[in-house]
Order: C-alpha cells, then structure tokens, then sequence
C-alpha cells in the first residue's frame, strides 16, 4: 500500500480518494478544512475513510503520490506552494485543467525534487469514477501508469513530454464547453419564442445519435448550471493555449461569457445548485431568464 495525497477535496477529489483508498493509505486537503465548511468537509473525509491533513505540510510529509485536483486558477499557486515541502522520490500529479504552458511552468516548479506528471482528466469524473479515462505525460509517464492501473484507475500513456496531454485535453474543451454553451444559448433563445419542441426536432433530426429528444439538453445544460464557474476558468487557461499558439480564440470568449453567465443568474435569484431534486432546463429557463 502507498502513501497518497490528494489535494483538493471537491467532486473529484472526493471520489479519486474514495477509490484509492480500497488499495492505499490516502490523505486528504484543502484549504476549506480551516474555513467555516471545515467540520462538515472533516466529516466527509471521515465516511470516505481517509486521512483529513491539518495542514497542506502535513499532508505532504509521508506522501509518495500526490494527486493536485484543484480549480485550474489555483492550480500553479499550488504548486508553488508545494516546492519548499517537496521532496525526492515523491510524484506529483497535476490533473488540473490547465494550459500546456501552464503544465510546464508547474513541471520547472517540481525540478530538482517531485517527479511532476502531467494529467489529463478525459471525462466527467461522475459517473465512471475509476474508470474515468486518465491520459498521462511526462518523463515518469509510463511507471505512473503502471502505478495507477495496478491502483484501480483507467490510465494509459500519452507522451514523454509535458503538455502534450494537456494540449489534448484542452483543445477537446473548445468543443465540448463550447456544446455546452451553445445548447445553453440556443434552447434558452427557443424556449423564450415557443418553438424549443421544433428546434430540438430539428437537431435530433440532425444528429439523432446525441439524444436531442431525450435527456441529452437537460445534462449539457446541468453541466453549465452546476460547474459553469469552474469550467469558465478552465476556458480561460484555453484561451491562454490558443493564444500562445498565435491563434485567435474567439470562440472560447463566447463560451467563457456563457458558461458563466447560468451560475450567476442562479446565485442573482437565490437558487442552489446542491438544494434542486432534479433538473429541468425549461424550468430553469422560466425561473432564471424568462419570468419577469
């Protein structure tokens, strides 16, 4: 059994460290245990059956692996935080959704004492949880995906070098966030007219293999309601990517705008994403957008 830390103790940090924990010793942080959510975040590590650091020093202290599952704005500062505490022999990696040049400052961070690996986080964590598709990179690419595997994780190799993954993962996002934005702008739009039944007839007709006439709206909008704050800060590190490359980004400004726009509607009429029992895109069209 290894020592594992994971970093981060949100959605997917809560259920990475679940489905380590059945093979390892894992510790847990973030920074909200010392917040006023600490005693219920406490507790969760608790049902989880993991370690709750009290410090982020002490949950590096005995850490072999260290999983980084933070918000891609926090994602570098962690890093810096984490160098004086690194040591040799431990590997550290970053999952977090950022860009390739941002990986790569994090891996200049790391030399000289971690082992830095690069992450790709391929899918939504929930519903697959372990077997969430992982794509690994760096120098110690292959022996950490001998280790994840061997760990209960679906992991495989991506390249000798940092950021390629990353490259992957974020050029994928400028479709995928970007769907979720334009079903967001386009059935909220249709709702407003009458004619949303018509047009997702239209676009089932289309492309029927998507589920437009079934659940397929409610999730890609519910994934906008629920994480558009954080998927707009990744859809930034994008921008930042295709910028880098001397491109223009013009459509990750859309879907930043958009992606962000849902949640602080929600948080304007005092709806709570965790409080809902179920989710309804016209309802939700209705109460945020279309009722005066």
């Amino acid at each position: 059994m290894a020592n594992i830390t994971v970093i981060g103790f949100g959605e997917a940090g809560t259920i990475f460290a679940s489905e380590l924990v059945k093979n390892h010793h894992v510790t847990v942080w973030d920074t909200k245990f010392i917040g006023d959510a600490g005693e219920a975040m406490r507790n969760k590590a608790r049902i989880c059956g993991v370690h709750a650091a009290g410090s982020l020093a002490e949950a590096l202290e005995n850490a072999e692996w260290i999983f980084s599952l933070v918000t891609a704005g926090n994602s570098l500062n962690l890093v810096l935080e984490c160098q004086p505490l690194l040591r040799e022999g431990q590997s550290f990696l970053d999952c977090n959704s950022v860009a390739p040049g941002t990986k790569r400052q994090a891996a200049e961070c790391c030399l000289g004492r971690a082992n830095y690996v690069d992450v790709a986080v391929m899918a939504p964590v929930p519903p697959k949880r372990a077997a969430t598709p992982l794509l690994i990179g760096g120098e110690t690419a292959l022996q950490t995906v001998q280790f994840l595997q061997q760990s209960g994780l679906n992991a495989s190799f991506g390249s000798n070098q940092v950021g390629d993954v990353s490259a992957i993962k974020m050029c994928r996002s400028v479709m995928i966030k970007g769907l979720e934005a334009l079903t967001t702008e386009c059935l909220i739009a249709a709702r407003h007219y009458g004619v949303e039944d018509e047009v997702l007839a239209s676009l089932h007709a289309s492309f029927p293999s998507l589920g437009w006439d079934g659940d397929f709206p409610h999730y890609m909008i519910s994934r906008v309601a629920e994480h558009g704050v954080r998927r707009a800060e990744e859809m930034r590190e994008v921008m930042k990517m295709i910028e880098d490359a001397g491109l223009p980004a013009s459509m990750c400004i859309g879907t930043i705008a958009t992606q962000q726009r849902l949640p602080e509607r929600m948080t304007q009429r005092g709806v709570v994403w965790e409080t809902l029992q179920t989710f309804d895109w016209k309802q939700t069209a209705d109460d945020l957008f279309l009722r005066r």
